[in-house]
């Protein structure tokens, strides 16, 4: 058998992994990170790139008007008991630390997205502005030979364009704001230079990952493709390395000071899903990275550690669209649109928290009334005026939509309630006191448009941007299951990232961040980024903790 030695390995290349590899290097030791996938990035890849830090370099600077005690006021309401306080106190002390050992050893430049509120910017310091950063758009060739193993977007933008969040936000909105027809142009005009200039742009979590990526080349760290770990090598009840597959030879990778298990969640896993989660689920609904089946997970497992959450997700109503999943991010905040269940009823605010919407979903299907799949009504007015899941304003919804019965339209609401087998004069009278309220501007059933977070995506040039009647034929239905991001639960850690047993004891040697770890959002999601930023963060920690014990000091609190 194959040997290596390193003093830290790290399992996983997505944005936890390769930040722990990063602090590593930054701390003088050697790390290796090996992927089972034949890319690297991991989900963090495939998502929008957001980093949910508080009080950070780049918020300072920016004046978003944070502070450490509105941050520790906001986790301790959003989350209360639910996550030990230290395990937040972690998050929030050294999250600043991390963004800024990013941008010292990485070619990233992150920005602030003023206006992307929290999550929920009305609880006691929420901040309306919105404490989220993402990557500026990052030149590929910084990469090299190394760009082509980049995990690819779950998503491709048309025509290869480069798309931050902020700009999504307006592009949204081309056929109603003077500001999304400036946007798009701006756009257009960075794809013609790039083309022009043949440097290849990334944006969203394209461009966190491969920021890493190339900090890492930087560093020197080694990253090891498809290389799936086996298991965890244990000795005298310690974890001292790792067993991997590369091509038909196992090796063995011994660390001298840790493992930092950041292998991904369960969301590919059908067993781990349908042992843990709530019917009904599967793996089709996650646009999480393919390789994500729990292997880190259940590795600790049978190493004696704990799991938590295992139950929860990083929801999202998602469209089963047929070349995938499409994870739901402003077509149910965008006004002129309503979710209805099976018996024709509105059950939720619809422009609320996506992890919230889905709890909800579930709830609501306990209860014997379906809910899943729900379906989001709206007008053509909706259609001619937002984009909507990538088709442009007046586009028709594709022939295959129809054909696989995801999406139904009809002249009238009766006709469409047929369509989709809900109680015609329910779904009638549902859509007229929905309309009531938005001619009046308040919705008085769900309060839909009263926060910040509500009207981020929605429409500035009504009253209430989120809200708008569906009165215009003809009238659509598009199908909405319970989709996420990737899964919440994981293997038990402490505020040093140690991962834990049953009773509380740290397992010698163990880390874990990510999504390989219970997430410590505990069931909720406090703003864009509030997945990577504590993965990041928590990966930055557990390095924190070796290296002090290599330096023989007292660990980290």
């Amino acid at each position: 058998m194959t040997e290596a030695t390193f003093d830290v390995v790290v399992v996983g290349s997505g944005a936890a992994g390769m930040t722990a590899a990063l602090a590593a290097a930054d701390r003088g030791l050697s790390a290796l990170v090996v992927e089972k996938d034949r890319y690297f990035g991991g989900s963090t890849a495939r998502s929008g790139g957001a980093v949910w830090a508080p009080h950070n370099e780049v918020l300072r600077r920016a004046k978003s008007g944070d502070s450490p005690e509105k941050a520790a006021t906001y986790l301790r309401h959003l989350i209360g008991e639910e996550i030990a306080a230290d395990r937040r106190e972690a998050l929030l002390s050294h999250g600043p630390e991390m963004v800024s050992l990013v941008l010292r050893r990485t070619p990233m430049k992150l920005k602030w997205i003023p206006g992307y509120s929290d999550y929920y910017p009305e609880t006691p310091g929420g901040i309306p502005m919105g404490r989220s950063l993402e990557p500026k758009p990052f030149n590929g060739k910084l990469l090299g030979d190394e760009l082509a193993n980049l995990q690819p977007p779950y998503l491709p933008a048309p025509a290869g364009i480069t798309v931050t969040a902020a700009e999504y936000k307006w592009m949204n909105l081309i056929a109603r704001h003077p500001r999304g027809v400036f946007t798009s142009a701006k756009v257009g005009l960075r794809r013609v230079i790039s083309l022009a200039t043949k440097r290849p742009l990334l944006a969203l979590g394209q461009a966190l990952a491969a920021g890493l990526r190339a900090g890492l080349l930087r560093a020197g760290v080694p990253v090891w493709l498809n290389s799936p770990l086996t298991e965890l090598h244990v000795e005298d009840g310690a974890v001292t390395g790792v067993r991997v597959r590369r091509g038909d030879e196992e090796v063995l990778i011994r660390s001298r000071r840790g493992v930092i298990m950041a292998a991904g969640g369960f969301e590919k896993n059908e067993r781990m899903r349908k042992q843990f989660q709530r019917e009904p689920i599967g793996v089709d609904w996650t646009v999480g990275a393919e390789s994500n089946t729990g292997d880190g997970i259940e590795a600790g497992q049978r190493v004696g550690a704990d799991v938590d959450l295992m139950d929860d997700a990083w929801w999202g109503p998602s469209i089963p669209l047929p070349r995938g999943p499409y994870f739901c991010l402003s077509e149910r905040n965008l006004p002129g649109s309503i979710i209805v269940n099976a018996a024709g009823r509105r059950y939720v605010n619809e422009a609320t928290p996506y992890v919230d919407a889905v709890h909800a979903m579930y709830r609501g299907h306990e209860t014997g009334v379906s809910h899943i799949p729900s379906w989001l009504i709206a007008d053509q007015r909706y259609r001619n005026n937002y984009t909507f899941a990538g088709l442009p304003p007046r586009q028709r919804f594709p022939g295959r939509w129809y054909k696989a019965g995801i999406v139904h339209s009809a002249g009238t609401i009766e006709e469409l309630a047929a369509k989709i087998e809900v109680p015609a004069e329910q779904l009638r009278a549902t859509v007229q006191r929905f309309n009531g309220f938005a001619n009046n501007g308040a919705d008085e059933d769900f309060h839909r448009g009263d926060s910040a977070y509500d009207r981020y995506y929605g429409d500035p040039r009504l009253p209430n941007p989120s809200l708008a009647p569906l009165e215009v034929a003809p009238f659509h239905a598009v199908k909405i299951v319970p989709g996420d991001l990737g899964t919440k639960g994981g293997l038990r850690t402490d505020a040093r990232a140690r991962v834990l047993r049953e009773d509380g004891s740290a397992i010698p040697g163990l880390y874990a961040a990510g999504n390989a770890s219970a997430a410590v959002m505990g069931s909720t999601y406090a703003g864009a980024g509030a997945t990577i930023g504590p993965a990041m963060t928590f990966g930055y920690v557990a390095v924190l903790d070796i290296a002090t014990r290599a330096e023989g000091g007292s660990p980290s609190n």
